[in-house]
């Protein structure tokens, strides 16, 4: 029986990475980019967001501490 040869390591990966490559440059023509209005709006609710949650969380973290201090005086 005659031995089928396996290509070499170089060219399988050459290949996979051709078949890679020629599907994600299809999946990448699907996508719907955004407008730059879009992405101005977008960028402003995260920054209002993180703003907001900033502020609620530091308001937290300054009760907590207000309440672990008084805790704390009535132990000493």
């Amino acid at each position: 029986m005659a031995e089928v040869k396996k290509e070499n390591w170089f060219k399988r990966t050459m290949k996979g990475l051709a078949k890679w490559f020629r599907g994600m440059k299809s999946e990448l023509k699907k996508v719907v980019w955004p407008t730059w209005s879009q992405v101005l709006n977008n960028t402003l609710v995260v920054v209002v967001v993180s703003v907001i949650f900033a502020i609620i969380l530091g308001i937290i973290d300054w009760l907590a501490g207000q309440g672990i201090t008084a805790l704390l005086g009535l132990i000493r």
